[in-house]
């Protein structure tokens, strides 16, 4: 990594994150379990397995690092509990599709974000990149859109709004380590779930597939996806994350046959071509 630039850091941490979340929808799909307890078990086991990793590598230091975060780890703490939280209600109160379109605006409000507050405005290929896949998206999603609920499209638009702020705090604090804000943000995330659990039980193949799906898709992600603003703008980092909105379903159509309609091929097929040319560009450019 010493031997990276600061592009080829921040893109392959966000490629790589990516790569881990793809599963989620598949194991969500396979688990048995409601959905305060999946929040709470995404929650609570990433948060022992990041924290007493840190406590290895750091040790102590974890807390003076937390502390020394300031008023950006504060920001950090509210938006990623957040952002987990409302994802939720949002999915419980209105299509999935237009959850997924509210949160495909993320790249964007970053960009935005990052042009005002930053004064790192992107440039015109992240531009082009940005309006071609939110586009793509509109039209995976465009025949299943419906008027839904509007409390949920909100919370909907407010889990966008809060990834595009956490991306913009991160790159704010290049010299802070916002890892171990994060982590408490997952323990937020489960105190809350408290308020609504069913059950704690995990019975079966929900013994097995619960703990791989919150250390790989939840653990090993969050991380990467924390450090990598802190190497390229926050509005890149979150274009890499359309990447699951087609690859997510291909794992399920491989695993448990349920296949994408042609539009999500499609579009899918857009998405990745124009991440990878906007991913090649930059990195040559760097």
């Amino acid at each position: 990594m010493k031997n990276l630039s600061d592009q080829q850091k921040g893109s392959l941490m966000a490629f790589v994150a990516v790569m881990f979340i793809t599963p989620d929808s598949l194991f969500i799909r396979l688990s048995n379990v409601e959905t305060w307890g999946l929040v709470f078990y995404r929650g609570i086991i990433p948060f022992f397995v990041v924290f007493f990793g840190m406590l290895v590598i750091y040790k102590l230091n974890f807390f003076k690092i937390l502390f020394n975060s300031g008023y950006h780890g504060l920001i950090y703490i509210i938006t990623f509990s957040l952002t987990n939280i409302t994802f939720v209600v949002s999915i419980q109160n209105t299509n999935v599709a237009n959850t997924l379109v509210m949160i495909a605006t993320a790249p964007m409000i970053s960009a935005i974000l990052g042009a005002i507050i930053l004064k790192e405005p992107p440039d015109k290929k992240t531009w082009i990149s940005i309006i071609i896949t939110f586009l793509a998206i509109i039209y995976i999603f465009f025949d299943s859109l419906k008027l839904g609920n509007f409390y949920g499209d909100i919370l909907g638009f407010v889990t966008a709004v809060g990834l595009a702020v956490g991306a913009i705090t991160v790159r704010s604090a290049k010299s802070k380590n916002l890892v171990p804000s994060a982590v408490v943000g997952k323990l937020l995330v489960a105190t809350f779930a408290l308020l609504f659990i069913e059950s704690f039980v995990l019975i079966d193949q929900d013994l097995f597939i619960i703990p791989l799906m919150c250390i790989m898709c939840v653990a090993i992600p969050f991380v990467l996806v924390t450090i990598a603003p802190r190497f390229i703008q926050a509005a890149e980092v979150n274009l890499f994350f359309l990447l699951e909105t087609i690859i997510g379903p291909i794992w399920v159509w491989l695993i448990i046959k349920e296949q994408p309609s042609i539009e999500t091929l499609q579009g899918g097929a857009i998405i990745i071509a124009t991440i990878a040319i906007h991913s090649f560009l930059k990195l040559k450019n760097s």
